[in-house]
């Protein structure tokens, strides 16, 4: 949100006695000054805010207000990720690095009239590293990681989606952050479907005109396995978009010779023989794969050897159960393979939640 729109904002609540729009909108211009390095600023109007009295809400108001300020509507996650943990093609590291110095370095940027792009979409199939380039950005800012909880913001009656993303956005803005979307496409449909209901489409358009409004502090990134479903409306709000395709053999084998790199005996198959033998759609299939043999190795108690764990998991991968033969084969994105992302890489959490 402009600085103009906050004020206006601001003399709105002092008008109508509406302290806890007062505080949100205060704390919203301090995350604003301090993300400029305006910190003396950005201290006096906390100390200001500090002369607000806060009268003790009802019960029944603190349960109201506990959902009113959004909080309720996202996850926050610690993250743990950096783009050096990533397999990235040369084109999505340096947008990632070049994003990340953009932030780092905004107050050059903002000196020459220009702001750091905050609006990203990653596209592509599942399990080929679109959370974990979220997480990895989230890291290199040093910022809260906020997953947005699409259970607890979706609502069944008329307006309720809405206000609760109006809530979701007023929160975010009290605070640098990043804000993640998963599975965009579950609330950025096109709606010009003639099978989606009039209340998607207000949601759809309340969506687009909140993200426009958000200050350039709130990194927002969108992710989605179905880019064909999005609003076409949707993508001129984004201004970086990048694509995450399931990766071709070399960039497999590139990944399972970074993974086994810390496993205490090596198989006798090179990563390149492995890649091929897997026959793997996306990072995250390799990722169960090797941690399967791993898992079979160490039950092994020192009995069982790599090559011996690799042979067994073998005989049980072949029958595995294969998208593509759920859903009659790979998506054109999938097939596509122009470029590709990673998985999680540290241990359990390589794949939870990743997209």
């Amino acid at each position: 949100m402009a600085k103009s729109d906050l004020l206006i904002s601001l003399v709105r609540a002092g008008a109508a006695g509406d302290k806890s729009m007062l505080r949100s909108t205060v704390e919203a211009l301090v995350a604003d000054e301090r993300a400029k390095s305006h910190h003396a600023v950005a201290d006096r109007l906390e100390r200001a805010l500090q002369a607000v009295a806060v009268t003790p809400p009802s019960l029944a108001t603190s349960q109201r207000s506990a959902h009113a300020n959004g909080r309720d509507t996202i996850l926050e996650v610690t993250a743990r990720i950096s783009l050096d943990d990533l397999v990235l093609p040369l084109p999505a590291r340096t947008e990632g690095l070049q994003l990340i110095e953009e932030h780092v370095r905004a107050d050059v940027l903002r000196a020459n009239g220009y702001e750091p792009r905050h609006r990203i979409l990653l596209s592509g199939p599942p399990g080929n590293g679109k959370t974990s380039f979220a997480e990895a950005i989230a890291e290199g800012l040093a910022l809260p990681f906020f997953v947005v909880r699409y259970d607890a913001l979706v609502g069944s009656y008329l307006g309720e989606t809405n206000a609760r993303l109006r809530a979701l956005f007023d929160y975010a803005r009290t605070q640098p952050c990043v804000l993640f979307f998963d599975e965009f496409d579950a609330i950025g449909k096109e709606r010009g479907d003639d099978h989606e209901t009039g209340e998607i489409k207000r949601v759809v358009s309340f969506l687009l005109m909140q993200i426009d409004k958000l200050p350039s502090y709130v990194v927002t990134i969108a992710a989605t396995n179905h880019a064909e479903l999005l609003d076409r409306a949707v993508w001129r709000r984004f201004q970086l978009k990048l694509s995450f395709p399931a990766p071709q053999t070399a960039e497999i084998a590139r990944y399972i010779e970074r993974v086994i790199a810390s496993w205490p005996e090596r198989p006798t198959l090179t990563p390149n023989e492995l890649a091929q033998k897997i026959e793997a759609t996306s990072y995250a299939e390799v990722l169960d794969f090797l941690q399967n043999v791993r898992r079979r190795q160490i039950l092994g108690l020192g009995e069982v050897s790599i090559n011996s764990a690799l042979s067994s998991e073998f005989a049980n991968w072949s029958s595995r159960v294969k998208p593509e033969n759920i859903y009659g084969g790979r998506s054109n994105e999938a097939a596509a393979a122009t470029t590709a992302g990673q998985p999680r890489s540290k241990a359990d959490r390589q794949t939870t939640g990743d997209t």
